[in-house]
């Protein structure tokens, strides 16, 4: 371990966060006591990091924290098979978050709903005053939308409520307290503007214009394991795919596995891994039904095709992230730019850890994938290489990365 830590710093160009991080308690218990109520201690997670992530283009040491063995050599192991076929490709859809309203009681609602539609710029204009220095960091509340819910009061055991979603640009935070912040400002406006009663005020973590996607390609005779062609590990996992997206039962466990690779990197970057959790299975269930939250097809040159694209409310700054050191240490280590960034890295650890998974399913089976780990994992980053054990527990080795690049 001391060597993997002496040789992440000098590939680094060690910075005082990761001297810190190693050197002393992740989390002193005097920092934890002002974190959360009736504290007595402390709860500490292996910190290992993914290797072999080529993502845009770009090289990426990833921190993840579980205690589950096994899950960051499958997603390293399955990182080296995408970088020989060129790398994962990412993109986002923005960092708007959704504030709710909740008012009931309103003489008409529909009426309701076009006065708030009508005094939109208003609404817009006074949640922005409530938080000013996001504005300032150009982003802000942006737009609005009103929806009734339970209008046939016959048909529902629910009362009717008028519902209004305030949607917040919130940079490269998180952003719940700035959300809940604006929400709360402007509740008195609303009642004047609906003549109802406003109850609930806050987030909601189905982040559904916060999404982040990853996708990859990849040649058969990448796939090609002991025993198994490509095209039979690319066929084996189309199925178990068909499998999960056909069946809840299945479903469940597939996308816990993709859970499995997503949520040790929003631990390790002090993010809220139960905001995140959430989302994604809403979002795994926007159909109305519960399906698998990655897609695997074959294209027509026979690839094995990949996506993953998911509710991502994460941040980069602000909330425990300013707080706890072995965070501020994980994110220099990832070495991202922004928040969306950091987004795109998660979902892109999802997708590799499920392919992980499905591969070995699909041909020796998860006992002895997770019993009997012989991966390979070494690989070229940034003109480095990284070297392995029997057992896939990494060992680092090559020169620095390039001083001007972050990763």
């Amino acid at each position: 371990m001391e060597e993997r830590r002496e040789l992440i710093k000098s590939r680094l160009d060690a910075f005082d966060e990761l001297d810190k991080a190693f050197d002393e308690a992740p989390l002193p218990v005097e920092t934890a006591d002002k974190m959360v109520e009736n504290a007595i201690g402390t709860y500490p997670l292996p910190l290992g990091v993914g290797l072999n992530f080529l993502i845009n283009g770009k090289d990426y040491i990833i921190p993840m924290a579980i205690e589950e063995p096994s899950v960051i050599a499958s997603a390293s192991y399955i990182a080296k098979i995408v970088r020989n076929a060129g790398g994962f490709q990412t993109v986002s859809s923005g960092r708007t978050m959704i504030g709710q309203i909740q008012v009931v009681g309103c003489e008409d609602f529909d009426a309701a709903k076009a006065a708030v539609l009508k005094q939109k710029e208003v609404l817009i204009g006074a949640a922005n005053a409530a938080y000013p220095s996001i504005v300032a960091r150009g982003g802000g509340a942006e737009d609005l939308d009103v929806r009734v819910l339970n209008e046939d009061t016959s048909a529902s055991k629910y009362s009717t409520m008028l519902i209004i979603h305030l949607y917040i640009d919130t940079r490269d935070a998180m952003g719940a307290n700035m959300i809940n912040t604006m929400v709360e400002s402007i509740a008195p406006l609303v009642e004047e503007i609906t003549k109802g009663k406003v109850y609930l005020r806050i987030l909601s973590n189905f982040a559904d214009r916060c999404l982040a996607k990853a996708t990859c390609k990849i040649p058969p005779e990448l796939l090609e394991s002991e025993g198994f062609s490509g095209e039979e590990v690319r066929d084996g996992v189309i199925h178990a795919f068909e499998f999960a997206d056909s069946d809840p039962y299945r479903a469940v466990t597939h996308n816990k596995g993709i859970m499995n690779g997503i949520d040790p990197v929003v631990i390790a970057t002090g993010n809220d891994w139960r905001a995140v959790e959430a989302g994604a299975h809403a979002y795994a269930a926007r159909s109305g039904s519960y399906r698998s939250m990655t897609g695997w097809s074959v294209d027509a040159k026979g690839n094995l095709v990949g996506e993953l694209e998911l509710p991502m409310s994460v941040g980069t700054v602000g909330g425990s992230i300013r707080v706890h050191p072995t965070s501020k240490m994980a994110l220099r280590l990832l070495g991202v730019d922004s928040a969306e960034e950091l987004a795109q890295i998660i979902v892109t650890v999802g997708l590799a850890q499920n392919l992980g998974a499905l591969k070995a399913l699909a041909t020796d089976g998860i006992q002895k994938r997770s019993y009997g780990i012989t991966f390979s994992l070494r690989c070229d980053c940034g003109g480095g290489n990284w070297g392995d054990d029997r057992y896939g527990r990494a060992k680092i080795g090559g020169r620095k990365r390039d001083q001007n690049r972050k990763s």
